[in-house]
């Protein structure tokens, strides 16, 4: 058994969090001492020494071990390709994730990963024989010896480099998320607070809410757009130079320019930005124990419909009327585990139809998903060429990588026309608007960064900087009592955030309620 426990230990310090020694040999500039960098590895082996002998018991260890390497392959090839951090709330990210979003990350490379250092390590780890020692005392000797040996190793190392170690790994506080495997503890966190957590009595809110009546007697159609994965700073209505927007460039959208995100990935911005509760004070279960906005909207009679094309509502609409577009087909927009945006359209038109109340639907699309983007769109809908159509897209050029993530807000931008043009045709019977807002945004390469879901001390803009569209008529404009010019106005000098929709979507929709909070809303200030 000693002998197994360092074996691992040599190769968790080593071969897996490589990445992490990469990285303080790149800091080690900033400290004197030319030896430090060298002694990253031997830190590493120690404490891995020390952890894997307290999980060093017999007909566990090795199951055990098994999962820690699989895991561990797959979190180093993400590091790798991604430069992926697994905090607690990258692991929420993983955990929902649905079985066919998983599948985007397959491929030759994430493969390979998987067979050579993961499963291959495993079948060693189950070939080896472990001998019982003569005596239980003789193996509590050695165990407590080896224990012994590690920890006088780190103390030299503590020694001799302390302030090397302090210096940088204060100014550099994302080490300890980089070390391999981090996820499992991670892991442990993530059910830790979602199945035994606190849990708060539900809270409803805004049971007060009134639609003030419209002067044409008209009903409300409200659409809101949830878009995934799309970054502002690629939309030419942010001043992109690429015509990222051919459809809906004359069709008057107002585009809100400097627009934060509550998180960096789907499981915290979405639930977060429905909710009344700001970036800086969410609480999941916090959230879920109260009423978001659409149940405030449902207080005021308005008919809710929410149909999803991504990976669900992450607890928004549970108790609202909801639908999920079905991947599993396989016709000219489904290719067996995802759906093109478009799908939802024809939904979208039978709530519309089926009668003329005051309504909201919400369409959550799939837009600009990653690591697969060139599956996102229709080839018709591909401007921008060579596009990368793989998923290892490290492996791409940028320039690919480029194309094919513009791809997909052209077409996400065609998506957008037709659900104004079908807005267009139900005018005659309602009050019409539409706004679109993403989720969070995407890392492109930009500083080796790929994807989304950097912790959020620490994303760049390119994964915070979300866009937020408006379209909204001029005489949607003159019933609920809106200064278009005003907005428009604000669209381009105003800082907002995704804790300002809550509170707009309201005072967009004409609805009245103590819940909303006049300093969040963007339309207070220009009231007609």
């Amino acid at each position: 058994m000693p002998s197994l426990i360092v074996l691992l230990a040599l190769y968790f310090g080593t071969v897996m969090n490589y990445p992490v020694i990469k990285k303080i040999f790149e800091l080690s500039h900033s400290v004197s001492d030319v030896s430090f960098p060298y002694t990253a590895p031997l830190f590493l082996i120690f404490c891995f020494t020390i952890i894997f002998s307290v999980f060093a018991i017999p007909y566990f260890f090795k199951p055990f071990m098994a999962f820690v390497i699989l895991t561990s392959a797959a979190a180093l090839y993400a590091q790798m390709s991604f430069h992926t951090l697994f905090d607690s709330s990258m692991m929420e990210s993983i955990f929902e994730t649905n079985s066919s979003e998983a599948a985007f990350y397959l491929n030759s490379a994430s493969v390979g990963y998987m067979l050579i250092l993961g499963l291959i390590p495993t079948v060693l780890v189950f070939l080896v024989k472990i001998k019982p020692q003569s005596s239980w005392k003789k193996a509590a000797i050695t165990r407590v010896g080896l224990v012994v040996l590690a920890i006088v190793g780190i103390l030299l190392i503590a020694a001799t480099n302390y302030k090397n170690y302090a210096s940088v790994g204060r100014n550099n506080k994302y080490l300890n998320k980089m070390i391999i495997p981090a996820h499992i503890y991670n892991g442990v966190r993530y059910f830790d607070k979602t199945y035994f957590a606190k849990t708060y009595p539900y809270k409803p809110q805004g049971e007060d809410a009134k639609l003030m009546p419209s002067a044409n007697g008209k009903p409300t159609l409200m659409v809101v757009v949830l878009g995934e994965t799309a970054r502002a700073m690629n939309f030419a209505q942010n001043g992109y130079q690429r015509n990222t927007d051919p459809y809906t460039k004359d069709m008057g959208l107002i585009s809100f320019k400097h627009v934060s995100s509550c998180g960096t990935y789907t499981a915290l911005s979405v639930p977060c930005m429905f909710s009344n509760l700001n970036r800086d004070n969410y609480d999941k279960e916090r959230a879920r124990s109260q009423d978001n906005v659409l149940n405030v909207m449902n207080h005021a009679g308005v008919e809710l419909m929410w149909f999803d094309n991504d990976g669900g509502s992450k607890g928004v609409a549970d108790n609202l009327p909801h639908q999920r577009i079905d991947g599993s087909l396989k016709d000219v927009d489904c290719n067996g585990s995802t759906c093109f945006d478009e799908v939802m359209l024809k939904k979208a038109q039978t709530f519309i139809n089926k009668d003329t109340k005051n309504k909201l639907l919400v369409l959550h699309t799939i837009g600009s998903h990653g690591p697969t983007y060139w599956q996102r769109y229709p080839k018709s809908h591909a401007p921008f060429q060579p596009a990368c159509d793989r998923s290892d897209i490290e492996n791409c050029s940028d320039k690919e990588i480029k194309n094919v993530y513009d791809n997909t807000l052209v077409y996400t931008d065609y998506v957008l026309s037709q659900v104004i043009e079908q807005l267009k045709q139900a005018s005659k019977q309602y009050n019409v608007m539409m706004t679109y807002i993403s989720d969070h945004g995407e890392s492109l390469g930009e500083n080796g960064l790929y994807l989304h879901g950097t912790p959020y001390s620490i994303a760049p803009v390119e994964q915070t900087h979300v866009p937020w569209l408006v379209w909204i008529p001029q005489n949607y404009a003159q019933q609920k009592h809106i200064n278009k010019s005003c907005l428009e106005n604000l669209a381009t000098t105003q800082n907002l955030s995704h804790d300002n929709l809550f509170h707009s979507l309201l005072g967009l929709y004409g609805i009245q309620t103590s819940a909303d909070n006049k300093q969040l809303d963007i339309t207070a200030k220009c009231h007609a």
